[in-house]
């Protein structure tokens, strides 16, 4: 085998599936407490256990896990069985800012903070 037939073998392209939604309005430290949750787990599974986790950032994740696993199936024919989680990320977005008066006529900045939330999906082999 010369060195390059050994470098194509090596770099074996893995389909994967992504869905991003940019700017949600959700901090990215409490996207990254359930994100945590559903690393690696299997699609199916981690649906069941966003579903049953009480916080505000299951919801949206459930969302777009969704369409990373609709992404799959209709852009790179995957079979939904399959599918695991690879990788889960969320990244801060853009802080909106605002201000609450406060006292003496002073006044207080307020930061809403945004969120940049990735899923990579992939097959199991």
């Amino acid at each position: 085998m010369s060195k390059n037939q050994e470098v194509e073998a090596m770099e074996e392209i893995i389909p994967e599936a992504a869905a991003t939604l940019k700017y949600a309005r959700i901090s990215s430290r409490k996207v990254k407490i359930v994100a945590d949750l559903i690393r690696g787990k299997d699609a199916a599974e981690a649906i069941a256990i966003l579903r049953t986790t009480p916080k505000a950032a299951s919801e949206i994740l459930v969302k777009i896990l969704k369409s990373a696993m609709a992404n799959a199936e209709n852009n790179h024919n995957m079979t939904s069985q399959n599918l695991y989680i690879s990788e889960i990320y969320a990244n801060q977005g853009p802080t909106l800012k605002r201000i609450r008066p406060a006292a003496k006529g002073s006044a207080v900045r307020i930061r809403k903070r945004t969120s940049h939330i990735t899923i990579i999906l992939r097959e199991k082999v």
